[in-house]
């Protein structure tokens, strides 16, 4: 991953008493880092786990210093030094780097960097200091593990920050002897007293006894305080001796110790505390989720009630069911019967209309044979007035078949008047007979449907039982659960609160070395 963000001047404070932590392997990829790491840097742990530590590297840090904190790791030895390290804002930071390797079986496997806020003063002399090497002003000055030494000629100047502790008092020593030789020989030569040999000797033991106090003795002592500091809790802060001797190394040492014991109790703390809060929330949230669980089977129970009297209520349907699906099959064939005989009944009245046209031919047969009997019966008549006396009785005769002609006629007429009008009501049945058979064939239709739907409805209702009775068992079979979870909870807040109690315990142990210096 990398950082295409440029560079800012914009500085990034964080409280004095923050520790940053993180490890790295052994190519310097972060393998772990704390929470105030990533929320200093400005980056997530997703982002920055996995991806090599010079992602946070600040351009304005001369290479020399990490070249000289690579070789002192390597060499199986911690280094200290101030670094300034670049946010994901572009922003920067400034933080005194404790590094040392990780070595598990002989074999170093990594390496662990606690950082802690340093002093403006520190600062302002580390970004001066920085800003020559970047510029090539410090040739006559090299980095070696974490300091800065004089070269050449003048290296002696930093000869005390690397002499080995077996010199520092040799030293003394070796200067004694030649000096008191000199003094003891000026005596002679002088004739002074022996007093005046004392006074010098006692005089050379003091310096030699200061020497050995400021290289020995007070550093053992800003060891032994600061070991004791740690150990009991009264202060964590680090003190740094600019030399590199064994007891600059033990005094380093200590430190680290000090810097990740301080970041263990401030992680460890802080993981307590959400550990303290998380199990304040799991008993009240276990208090809430019995409770919520006693109404849930309370629930339960009304609806195991509610869906037996609903499993009756559709029994009962069920049944119900069936009855009207008998009744709509007896619908269906009684109105199947019906449009049957309603055919029939069309049939026959067709055969009425057919046989009123026929009546109505015929009468209109008669009625023409009266009007030809009519006419003849006036022929007769009129050939028997001719006839006279002889045609008389014929004459009678052909009246009396003329008023016969003229009565069947006129009851032809009345006949014709009254089939016509039957024909016209048959007519007007048999439309409505036809209307009738055509309703009634619908109604067949309907009451089909009307089946055919009761006869799903039944399957439904029978399906719903059957579904409804696997619902109940289900209902039951969820009671027992919540019973059990009822339990199970009951357990877990007994659990939860011992927890409550065990993480304030511990908390309350922290709290001992949490205390800060005012």
């Amino acid at each position: 991953m990398q950082n295409t963000l440029s560079v800012t001047e914009q500085e990034y404070d964080f409280p004095e008493n923050t520790t940053l932590m993180s490890t790295t392997d052994l190519d310097s990829y972060i393998i772990y880092g704390n929470e105030q790491f990533f929320e200093v840097s400005g980056y997530s742990s997703e982002e920055l786990l996995g991806q090599p530590h010079n992602v946070v590297r600040h351009p304005d840090m001369p290479a020399q210093v990490f070249a000289d904190m690579w070789r002192t790791l390597k060499g199986g030895e911690p280094w200290t030094g101030l670094v300034k390290n670049k946010r994901k804002d572009g922003g920067f930071y400034w933080v005194r780097a404790s590094v040392n390797p990780v070595v598990r079986g002989g074999t170093p496997i990594g390496y662990l960097s606690v950082r802690t806020k340093p002093s403006r003063e520190e600062v302002a002399q580390a970004s001066l200091l920085y800003q020559k090497m970047r510029q090539g002003e410090m040739k006559g000055f090299r980095m070696h593990k974490g300091l800065l030494l004089r070269r050449g000629v003048g290296g002696f100047i930093s000869a005390l920050k690397t002499l080995p502790l077996r010199w520092r008092i040799r030293v003394p020593l070796l200067t004694l002897l030649p000096i008191t030789l000199a003094a003891g020989w000026y005596c002679r030569e002088s004739g002074s007293s022996f007093l005046i040999f004392s006074l010098m000797l006692a005089a050379l033991l003091a310096l030699t006894a200061l020497w050995l106090e400021i290289q020995i003795s007070r550093p053992l002592e800003r060891i032994a305080k600061q070991a004791i500091d740690i150990a009991t809790g009264a202060s964590l802060k680090v003190d740094h001796v600019d030399r590199i001797d064994e007891l600059g190394l033990t005094l380093r040492a200590v430190g680290q110790l000090g810097l990740m014991f301080r970041w263990l109790i401030d992680d460890v703390s802080g993981q307590v505390m959400s550990v303290r809060s998380a199990s304040h929330t799991l008993a009240e949230g276990n208090t809430q989720l019995s409770l919520l669980i006693d109404e849930t089977a309370a629930n339960v129970q009304e609806t195991a009630a509610a869906m037996q009297q609903i499993t009756a209520t559709i029994a009962m349907n069920v049944s119900n069911t069936a009855q009207a699906d008998l009744l709509s099959h007896s619908a269906s064939d009684a109105a199947s019967s019906g449009g049957t005989a309603m055919s029939g009944v069309v049939s026959t009245m067709d055969e009425i209309a057919s046989s009123s046209d026929k009546i109505t031919s015929i009468i209109s047969v008669i009625d023409s044979i009266a009007f030809q009997t009519n006419i003849l019966a006036l022929n007769a008549a009129v050939e028997a007035a001719r006839a006279g006396s002889e045609g008389k009785g014929f004459a009678v005769v052909a009246g009396e078949v003329r008023n016969l002609a003229q009565h069947s006629a006129k009851s032809a007429a009345e006949i014709k008047l009254l089939v016509q009008t039957s024909t016209e009501n048959i007519r007007s049945g048999i439309a409505q007979v036809h209307d009738a058979g055509v309703i009634i064939h619908d109604i067949v239709h309907q009451v089909d449907k009307v089946t055919a739907l009761l006869a799903e409805i039944r399957l439904a209702t029978s399906e719903q039982g059957t579904g409804l009775s696997d619902i109940n068992t289900a209902v039951d079979h969820l009671g027992v659960i919540i019973h059990k979870n009822a339990t199970y909870v009951h357990e877990g807040s007994v659990a939860s609160e011992s927890m409550r109690q065990q993480s304030d315990l511990l908390a309350q142990a922290l709290n001992v070395f949490r205390q800060r210096e005012a």
